[in-house]
């Protein structure tokens, strides 16, 4: 079915994992993350998803950083999207987890990921307990920080329903990014997009997002059947299939935005996808 609405581009530029040793086009400090992430809108991106790093290059909870990240951005491109990380991939503290949504004013983030449950990934876990699931969720409504749903199996859509069912959540326009192919979770294959896809609320935009190889494959098949995008370093390195050339988030993003003037659709702009999400213009 063909994707009437303009289609959101999702660029997640750094993650927890990417490293300039794996990478070296892997964007750490906030200046290098800022730029990549002016960079990727201008080929097409509307929403931008942010982990920082320390001065070492390691992950960091802290908001001052995150703050740090989002001035740069702000200060050149109001309108693009800035959706940031309550990860506990490697730390499981709700004061850690929550610290940067207290951000204000023109450095609170537009969104920030949720992910609503536990699983395994390649080499570690991701521990997200009921009550942290909560504690987030209910934060980020105080702060009217809208949450970017994370969903690496269907069972998490169970959860991701109960909270807007309960309305834990209140959002009329939900928006999930669902995962395939990461070990552990949902793998690439027809009956997992058919399996998310009966669980969506109706109301809900999705985004399909591929880990590693199965990236651009996840996109496409995202776009044939109504969804919009997630691409960049975060989920896959790499810009071919046998891990012969390093991707960067610049490349990830022309591609798939090449692919969707080719399927003859229009990439969605910040203002347009702010409208599609029910979020403020800036």
């Amino acid at each position: 079915m063909q994707q009437q609405t303009p289609i959101i581009i999702n660029a997640c530029l750094t993650g927890m994992i990417p490293t300039k040793k794996l990478n070296r086009y892997t964007p750490i400090s906030p200046s290098e993350i800022a730029t990549s992430a002016l960079a990727c809108a201008k080929l097409g991106a509307s929403i931008v998803h942010i982990h920082p790093r320390d001065t070492d290059g390691k992950p960091t909870w802290k908001k001052e950083i995150f703050a740090d990240i989002i001035y740069r951005i702000r200060s050149k491109n109001k309108n693009l999207i800035i959706s940031v990380t309550t990860s506990g991939r490697f730390w499981n503290e709700f004061e850690q987890r929550g610290d940067v949504l207290d951000l204000k004013k023109d450095i609170k983030p537009d969104m920030a990921s949720l992910t609503v449950g536990s699983m395994n990934f390649m080499h570690d876990e991701s521990i997200n307990s009921p009550k942290m699931i909560e504690q987030l969720a209910a934060k980020m409504m105080e702060k009217g920080i809208k949450p970017e749903f994370e969903v690496f199996e269907p069972g998490m859509i169970h959860k991701a329903n109960y909270l807007l069912n309960k309305q834990i959540i209140k959002d009329d326009h939900p928006y999930f990014n669902v995962f395939f192919g990461s070990l552990g979770t949902a793998p690439f294959h027809a009956s997992m997009i058919a399996a998310y896809c009966s669980l969506l609320p109706n109301n809900a935009l999705w985004s399909s997002a591929g880990v590693g190889m199965f990236q651009l494959d996840a996109n496409i098949m995202g776009l044939s059947l109504g969804g919009h995008i997630r691409t960049g370093l975060e989920d896959n390195l790499y810009f071919d299939r046998m891990k012969l050339k390093r991707a960067s988030n610049e490349s990830l993003v022309k591609r798939i935005a090449n692919v969707i003037k080719e399927m003859q659709l229009k990439i969605a702009t910040p203002v347009e996808t702010r409208r599609m999400l029910g979020l403020k213009n800036t």
